[in-house]
């Protein structure tokens, strides 16, 4: 089992009048509420927490991408890995830059090669479409997001990958010169990964690159239905995904018992879940940004989420976050691994209004109670647990 520690660089302090309020969280949040003196507070608490999964054992951190929201306040992940690399000696993952919302995917190509040469192999780069948002953020159509993306992930390939300098003409990107330098250290590139909250092409697309595909935010109905879409997609591919290659990507809350996990963590759930992630569905889901044959069920899948109003209660108990004592914490994990096969485990440690002593006491009694015993969990049975390389 491969484990990750996410961060989302939250901003959850709001005022009582917005968080009470039904205004969207994202976009139109006017950023006078952001005090810059409180965000330099924020940001060194932040950078320590993620230096500390690196501290407690975890295989690597994870950064991302958002715009224009206090639900994370990563608008560059490839500014936020570069703090971190001389600050740690485990894998970074980028998960991930927004392809489509870049005007020159060369940069991308240029920043992640160059964070992978200087941390010495260590990047894993996500790449992502971005939410329905960021497309208002940019004003860009979200019709055109997914060829975007295509396009831009085979731009970043070619030009890691193949000897310049050569020519790019594409429907969305020209360059009379691809021939960027550094070139990655790690050979053909960097692992790359595809978190997603389970579109159909996405999961075609993760299979079909031989990929990891990472699963978000999401019940454990539709964890199980995407992984085995998942698993059908690469045997159509003429390949059985690895456990390694399957990721799930969930809240995760440790304390001495149940009933003090549930008091501190719920709270900060709500603030993630009604408050951070508050928005209007034309903005969560703008008219395109979805294809007609994954809409149905990405929306069914997310139930309320966005409007402000959901049970988190009812949340923990569908599988959106994993919280308990470590003996409960172990237990749960086992049975979902049993059943899902992942062989990534991504866990969000800090969410939504979540303090800094709250999140190391669950860090360490993860690290301490937990984390060796899911160690040997997701190994292939032909493959013994102590040759397996993290």
């Amino acid at each position: 089992m491969k484990i990750f520690g996410f961060h989302l660089m939250p901003y959850p302090d709001l005022p009582a009048e917005h968080l009470n309020s039904t205004d969207s969280s994202w976009v139109t949040l006017s950023n006078a509420l952001f005090d810059p003196r409180h965000g330099h507070q924020l940001y060194s608490r932040y950078i320590g927490e993620l230096v500390a999964y690196d501290r407690a054992g975890f295989d690597g951190l994870c950064v991302n991408e958002h715009h224009q929201t206090p639900y994370g306040l990563m608008p560059a992940p490839d500014v936020a890995a570069a703090v971190l690399v001389p600050q740690t000696s485990c894998q970074i993952a980028i998960l991930g830059n927004a392809l489509p919302l870049r005007d020159h995917p060369l940069r991308v190509a240029e920043e992640v090669a160059m964070l992978d040469v200087i941390s010495g192999g260590r990047i894993i780069s996500g790449f992502v479409r971005g939410i329905g948002a960021e497309y208002h953020t940019f004003g860009i159509d979200p019709a055109t997001s997914r060829e975007r993306f295509y396009e831009a992930h085979d731009l970043i390939v070619a030009a890691w990958t193949r000897p310049g300098p050569f020519e790019w003409y594409g429907k969305h990107y020209k360059f009379r010169y691809v021939n960027p330098w550094p070139r990655p250290l790690q050979q053909p590139h960097p692992p790359i990964w595809s978190p997603s909250q389970g579109s159909g092409e996405t999961v075609d697309w993760a299979a079909r690159n031989r990929y990891t595909y990472l699963q978000t935010y999401s019940d454990i109905g539709t964890v199980r239905r995407v992984f085995n879409e998942f698993r059908a997609a690469t045997q159509k591919y003429g390949y059985p995904a690895s456990p390694e290659q399957i990721g799930w990507a969930v809240p995760t809350f440790v304390a001495d018992t149940d009933e003090r996990a549930e008091a501190v963590a719920l709270p900060a759930l709500d603030t993630l879940f009604n408050r951070l992630m508050r928005m209007p569905k034309d903005v969560f889901f703008p008219a395109g940004y979805l294809a007609p044959a994954s809409a149905a069920r990405v929306l069914a899948g997310k139930q309320g989420l966005g409007s402000g109003n959901v049970d988190v209660r009812d949340l923990v108990e569908r599988g959106y976050a994993l919280i308990g004592s470590p003996d409960t914490v172990r237990q749960k994990f086992a049975a979902y691994q049993q059943e899902l096969g992942f062989g990534v485990f991504c866990g969000i440690f800090q969410f939504g209004s979540l303090g800094h002593d709250h999140f190391t006491e669950s860090l360490e009694l993860f690290a301490q109670q937990v984390m060796p015993a899911i160690r040997g969990l997701g190994v292939p049975p032909e493959v013994p647990a102590s040759t397996v390389t993290t």
